[in-house]
């Protein structure tokens, strides 16, 4: 199949605005009118590879995304089912971070579509950063602390055996080791910093040696009532995580020395 036949294929199977220019032998650059939220276009490459054609990205997808994100976020919880679940779905492979598809059987104008939905997809996620969603915040929360603190020193959605043996006031994760422990909360709502601050004062009334540490998915959501009271009775708070991570790391360290 020649190129010409291959880009009417294109066409007829994805948009009639598509095009391919010649970047060398056996590579074209497939420009489509598919593009990221921030309005670049996606990046796909036709090449030859020992003999086959394959449609790759040459890693811009995931590079594009760690603009807004973390590498490491991709490489867990639900941004990382997102992925292997489209990367599944489509029959598209990630090779070292390149995301690729085989062209089988002279099929371009199928295996355009299936890699063009596959990218589509993975690009989701950076929606899912804008519109913070809640499991994903407390996804990446958990991993700092794991990453953080050494796992015979936290642990998570910990409460107290003696006081509270039904769990009724629990924490995210209490750092331990000192003769103070910290009590961390992560904060993404109103609701979850109340609950925050009637823990921390029943800790308090109960006599519970501890310090208390938390760290909001956007301060700036919390209203100005609910935040004020908490303020009063907590020791220190970061305004979100993803900007302050460096602060964070430093003052877990310095409390666990």
């Amino acid at each position: 199949m020649n190129v010409d036949t291959i880009e009417r294929d294109f066409r007829e199977k994805v948009s009639e605005k598509l095009k391919l220019e010649s970047e060398g032998i056996n590579r074209y650059r497939v420009f489509t009118p598919f593009l990221f939220e921030d309005g670049d276009h996606l990046s796909v490459i036709l090449k030859k590879e020992d003999g086959y054609w394959v449609l790759t990205d040459e890693g811009h997808t995931y590079m594009h995304l760690t603009y807004d994100l973390d590498e490491k976020a991709l490489q867990q919880g639900t941004r990382q089912k997102i992925i292997s679940n489209t990367l599944s779905m489509f029959s598209v492979q990630d090779r070292g971070g390149e995301i690729l598809i085989p062209i089988q059987n002279e099929q371009y104008g199928n295996a355009l579509y299936s890699y063009i939905q596959a990218l589509l997809k993975i690009t989701d996620i950076s929606y899912l950063s804008r519109e913070r969603v809640r499991s994903t915040f407390m996804e990446d929360f958990r991993a700092f602390m794991e990453e953080t603190v050494p796992a015979n020193r936290r642990d998570f959605d910990w409460h107290h055996q003696l006081h509270d043996p039904e769990g009724k006031y629990p924490v995210d994760c209490r750092i331990n080791g000192m003769s103070r422990p910290v009590l961390v909360q992560a904060l993404p709502n109103d609701d979850k910093t109340r609950d925050a601050t009637i823990t921390f004062l029943q800790y308090e009334k109960w006599g519970v040696p501890f310090r208390s540490l938390a760290i909001f998915e956007d301060q700036e959501e919390i209203s100005r009532k609910v935040l004020a009271r908490f303020s009063d009775i907590c020791e220190k708070q970061f305004s979100s995580l993803g900007a302050n991570k460096d602060r964070i790391k430093r003052f877990i360290q310095e409390s666990m020395a």
